[in-house]
């Protein structure tokens, strides 16, 4: 029974949110940050363990596994366009992985944070599940890292938009490759909104950021723990 009344709750608060954002158009009210706030609220309020909750939680959870292969449909409508600058796109999204990894443990180094934290920040810069595994396999905290691929999605969703708000920048594939590399599913459920070529472009970026920082994250984390750790 609980577990069907958190997937109503959830829900249930993320179309109030919705509505919500499409009335007022502020990123701030977006369901990404505000149905998260709404329902810690909730769990705050009536005393609700978070265990409890995920029991239902979890569920849509992983609804999301099979829901990403919806990615596929307008990488395949838009299969010239990213044909056409997929050299770009490689060249910019690995020089993004390099800056995710490196900036994150320096600003990490500079704070006077232990190692470990310093390595689970690391790959803050990918979706969820890719850099829990590669905050374990570069001996990070994993729930550390969860938690600051969330604030770097939202973050990011909002600088960038700001950014492109203020900046000349005309070029869908650009701004797809802005969100897609700085927020990455949250960044590109905000390329949607701008159009379908932004989104595409976007989401190509998140899956090739997760490849690439999947395989350079452990001999950058190791250069960069040599030099400033030790």
């Amino acid at each position: 029974m609980f577990i069907i009344a958190s997937i109503l709750l959830t829900v249930i608060i993320y179309l109030v949110s919705k509505r919500i954002y499409i009335k007022t158009g502020k990123m701030v009210f977006s369901p990404i940050i505000l149905c998260p706030v709404i329902i810690i609220a909730f769990l705050m309020f009536f005393h609700i363990p978070y265990e409890s909750y995920a029991k239902g939680g979890n569920w849509l959870s992983y609804m999301l596994q099979p829901a990403t292969v919806a990615l596929a449909v307008p990488m395949y409508k838009y299969r010239a366009t990213v044909k056409k600058y997929l050299f770009e796109i490689m060249i910019s999204v690995t020089g993004g992985a390099i800056v995710a990894i490196v900036s994150s443990m320096l600003i990490a180094q500079f704070l006077g944070v232990n190692s470990t934290f310093v390595t689970s920040l690391a790959p803050r810069s990918v979706t969820t599940p890719i850099a829990m595994s590669v905050s374990e396999i570069i001996g990070g905290n994993p729930s550390i890292t969860a938690v600051f691929v969330i604030c770097t999605g939202i973050i990011g969703a909002v600088l960038t938009s700001v950014i492109l708000k203020y900046l000349p920048i005309k070029n869908p594939v650009t701004k797809g490759m802005l969100f897609g590399i700085s927020a990455h599913g949250t960044g590109t459920s905000k390329a949607y909104e701008a159009g379908q070529v932004e989104g595409t472009i976007a989401s190509l970026a998140m899956i090739f950021m997760g490849i690439i920082t999947t395989v350079i994250a452990p001999e950058v984390v190791d250069l960069c723990v040599h030099i400033l750790v030790k």
